[in-house]
């Protein structure tokens, strides 16, 4: 940068740094993914299309992120495990999750036809309104959180596990009331308040749904994982 009268206003400028030794994630979660995924027919309540869609962004962000060894995905959001020793621009969060976030949304968009070849992007929903909208791309926000220990970073992937266990059980329910001809005001009161075995029993009942025979991804999610980096045998361990 030229030098000049100007430059002092570099100095407002304000670096925040991720902890050192710990691990961190960095979690994407889909804005507006409701409306979106309404707007675009998907199905009720899980979509094998826009699951792989979801994975295919994530493989391109570890492809190009060597420092990431684990990513957690489910429905519209994704966790990207980082190395807890890695130097990745000095740690400076927001460079960190700047990147992660925009190359996920523009892997989004870029594979949408390999999963969806007859579903074009509607980026201007119907409105009364004779302004022009604004285009609504897919797009995403992100956090990066800090884990000290290796317990916690479990403890955190465990939550998420659970997280997408809890939303899937009532999704399934909840659609299937829907489906059956409940409206959607009726089906939620018909939920409000029920536990897992209460779920279950519905589905059996009424439906004649086993909830632990729906595919696995639908019920937790789906782990990218690197491959350790292979070991070099010293010259006594090699094979003769």
């Amino acid at each position: 940068m030229a030098c000049s009268q100007f430059e002092y206003v570099k100095s407002y400028e304000q670096e925040q740094y991720v902890q050192p030794n710990c691990w961190f994630v960095l979690r994407i979660d889909g804005r507006g993914f409701t409306e979106f995924t309404e707007r675009h027919g998907m199905e009720k309540p899980n979509d094998v299309r826009g699951l792989g869609l979801m994975n295919k962004c994530a493989e391109s962000v570890m492809l190009h992120f060597d420092d990431i060894v684990l990513a957690y995905g489910e429905s519209d959001e994704y966790s990207f495990v980082f190395r807890r020793e890695t130097k990745l621009w000095s740690r400076r969060s927001a460079k960190i999750m700047t990147n992660v976030v925009s190359l996920f949304s523009s892997a989004y968009t870029y594979h949408w036809r390999e999963f969806f070849p007859d579903t074009p992007l509607v980026l201007f929903p119907p409105t009364t309104d004779s302004r022009q909208p604004a285009p609504q791309l897919p797009s995403f926000d992100g956090r990066i959180v800090c884990y000290p220990t290796d317990e916690n970073l479990r403890d955190y992937l465990a939550w998420r596990q659970a997280d997408c266990h809890i939303n899937n059980q009532y999704n399934t329910c909840f659609w299937a009331l829907v489906h059956s001809g409940v409206s959607r005001e009726e089906a939620c009161r018909q939920l409000k308040g029920t536990l897992t075995a209460d779920k279950n029993e519905l589905l059996h009942s009424r439906f004649g749904i086993n909830y632990a025979n729906i595919p696995a991804v639908f019920r937790k999610g789906t782990i990218l994982m690197r491959p350790p980096p292979k070991q070099k045998l010293s010259r006594a361990e090699r094979p003769q």
